[in-house]
């Protein structure tokens, strides 16, 4: 089994010799002394903790005590500074009761530490058999490297002992433990792992160890299991541990969601849309080792100086800095062992933070191998250098090009044949996502036509089957780009094909004044063109019907090759139905001018009546005189009518036709 029955494992270890009688260690402020009848003769200063020892107990267990003593000529020497030793005041108060015959229990917290401290006061067996160099290493030997847990701890450990724990092959033996139980098959074993830590706290293993699954033997193991364990590492011990694990022979998908595990933990930007990330949420990662309860955990920044505000953020950036390096070097060369976006993001914070432009490049030729994958959030990249654009299009445009060589290296395999489908499906996905990338980035006012340009016609001809999108980013460029010449609005249509338009974007075209005329005719043709080849198709599939079923004409792509390959019948109704159409055309236009002209009548009669009634308003004696006078002629008018009905008044034809035409005017 690789687990212990206890926590973590442990062990009790002590000096056979004793050179002085004590009864143990007590402290007094920052200052250990021994509890003995002979007083101490010898103070060793680590750090800032004094230790008040004797020199025989020590000088017989460290060489490197007795050649600072014999170096320095002074036998009453009673002080010796050791301010580089590793493992710090913890690991020489392990190695001072050794001394004493005190009995020291080991752990996989302190092992690494007292093994490192061992060595660096050369306590060997050539001074003592059994000595503190043999002991620590039996215990990391038989104990720590068999327990995941403890091998987990131990690396942890290892963090704050650099380059003691790598010259000692500490670190280099607990990845390799890591990998190979990371790497077996978990049937027969008793499996005790982490699981998932808590939202909001550092992963802490006593405290999840009664929640583990081990207690349950028949428990699946989930494939992932070791990812929340792993992901506590530093950076650098993390690529150690991923290293071996894909030398051991791990799939390459469980080893690309390993490391975007690790990045979601490490990375808190990397998941959110901001392109700057706030200090207070970025990782600590180089202060995870001066908390001895972190576990590797995030850490919030409270509250301080702009000055240690601005350090904090720089330092911050530098640590984040060689996490996505790290990360980009590790990642698996076979595609789809991460996802699309989560690259995506990576080479966004690999923009962000300045990285190496040899990993960027080699990043974003990752990104091109499964291009396809990518979603537009994604792809808009602001641009972090001194750049007038808002998105970063020649990002988006190297990585369309490495897409492009990457199909044609597929094409030219020798199982081509069952990429093809595949490869025309992977470009028009691509096609569809440039259409709506270059919409999106063509609000922009600062983005020059020729970027517009370059990126449209990256792709072959054959990548879209349809040019709505393509037209839709055009017009968007068009509507943000008023101040156009004629020339350059010429010059950006030509990216689009306009046969490939569907009838409702031909629709819309034809009716758009930011588009040149000659594009507004080409569009005319080509939905006249499609109406042809629609009406010969209604009309051949009804002529297959009565005459023959096996004639079949091809789709005609222009109006003289409708009319070569269309029988003498279909010719004729054809043209009949032209001249019906040239027909409605010409009585269009009729009932337009007729409704022009009304309305021009209109106007003059309302121009008319408002003179009128400016007249009425200001009336005089002359204007009552005819009043009266009016009123006469309206008594006399009566009175020969009633007296010769049948005979009709001159004024009487011309009203009525007046009012009849009129009339009709109106209707």
């Amino acid at each position: 089994m690789w687990e212990s029955q206890g926590d973590s494992a442990a062990g009790l270890i002590s000096s056979t010799k004793l050179g002085v009688q004590t009864q143990g260690f007590h402290q007094r402020g920052s200052s250990w002394y021994v509890s003995a009848d002979i007083p101490s003769d010898l103070l060793i200063q680590v750090a800032e903790t004094n230790f008040h020892l004797h020199k025989y107990p020590l000088l017989s267990r460290s060489a490197k005590l007795n050649r600072i003593l014999y170096d320095s000529r002074d036998p009453d020497l009673s002080k010796i500074v050791m301010d580089d030793l590793p493992g710090g005041p913890e690991a020489f108060e392990l190695a001072s009761k050794f001394c004493y015959g005190i009995p020291v229990d080991l752990t996989a917290g302190n092992i690494s530490g007292l093994r490192c401290t061992a060595e660096y006061l050369e306590m060997t067996e050539d001074l003592e058999e059994g000595n503190l160099i043999f002991k620590t290493e039996a215990f990391l030997s038989y104990v720590v490297l068999s327990s995941w847990r403890d091998s987990i701890l131990v690396l942890k450990s290892c963090e704050k002992l650099s380059p003691w724990a790598e010259n000692l092959q500490i670190v280099r033996r607990c990845s390799e433990s890591i990998a190979w139980k990371a790497c077996a098959n978990p049937k027969g074993i008793r499996w005790s792992y982490t699981g998932r830590a808590a939202k909001g706290s550092s992963p802490k293993w006593i405290e999840m160890k009664d929640s583990s699954p081990s207690r349950n033997q028949n428990q699946v193991v989930p494939p992932d299991w070791w990812f929340e364990d792993v992901s506590i590492l530093r950076i650098d011990h993390f690529v150690r541990v991923m290293t071996a694990i894909k030398v051991k022979g791990m799939r390459f998908e469980l080893i690309g969601a390993g490391i975007m595990h690790y990045a979601s933990k490490w990375l808190p930007g990397l998941m959110m849309n901001e392109a700057a990330m706030p200090a207070d949420e970025s990782s600590n990662f180089s202060n995870s080792n001066s908390s001895s309860s972190s576990g590797g955990g995030l850490h919030m920044i409270v509250a301080a100086s702009k000055e240690e505000n601005t350090s904090t953020t720089s330092l911050q950036a530098k640590d984040q800095r060689m996490i996505v390096e790290s990360l980009i070097s590790i990642i698996p060369q076979q595609k789809d062992s991460v996802t699309c976006s989560f690259l995506l993001r990576l080479l966004r914070m690999a923009n962000m933070l300045k990285v190496a432009p040899a990993l960027v490049n080699e990043l974003e030729k990752r990104v091109g191998m499964q291009f396809e994958q990518a979603t537009l959030g994604d792809l808009l990249i602001p641009c972090y250098e001194k750049s007038e654009t808002v998105y970063d299009v020649d990002l988006v445009q190297r990585v369309l090009e490495h897409f492009l060589v990457q199909e044609q290296t597929e094409s030219v395999s020798p199982n081509r044949e069952s990429f093809s489908e595949k490869q025309m499906n992977a470009k028009a996905r691509v096609a569809r996502l440039v259409d709506s990338y270059l919409t999106e980035v063509s609000r922009d006012r600062n983005l020059s036509l020729t970027k517009f340009q370059v990126l449209a016609e990256a792709l072959p001809d054959s990548a879209r089957t349809s040019d709505d999108g393509l037209y839709r980013a055009v017009d968007s460029y068009l509507k943000a780009h008023p101040t156009l010449s004629e020339h350059e609005r010429k010059r950006l249509c030509r990216v689009m094909d306009c046969q490939k338009l569907s009838i409702d974007a031909c629709m819309h075209a034809a009716q758009n004044e930011r588009l040149p005329l000659r594009v507004v005719v080409q569009v005319l043709f080509s939905e006249q063109v499609k109406i042809s080849n629609a009406l010969a198709n209604t009309a051949l599939k009804e002529g297959v019907g009565v005459e023959s079923h096996q004639y079949q004409p091809p789709v005609l792509t222009n109006r003289k090759t409708l009319l070569e390959g269309t029988p003498q019948s279909f010719q004729e109704g054809w043209t009949a139905a032209k001249k019906d159409i040239n027909t409605l055309k010409f009585e269009l236009d009729t009932v337009k001018t007729k409704y022009l002209e009304l309305q021009n009548d209109m106007e003059n009669l309302q121009k008319q009546f408002d003179k009128l009634m400016l007249k009425q308003k200001h009336t005089s004696p002359w204007t009552s005189s005819w009043k009266k006078l009016s009123k006469l002629t309206k008594i006399t008018d009566n009175h020969h009518h009633h007296i010769a009905p049948q005979i009709p008044t001159p004024e009487e034809p011309h009203t009525r036709k007046t009012t009849r035409r009129w009339r009709n005017s109106i209707s």
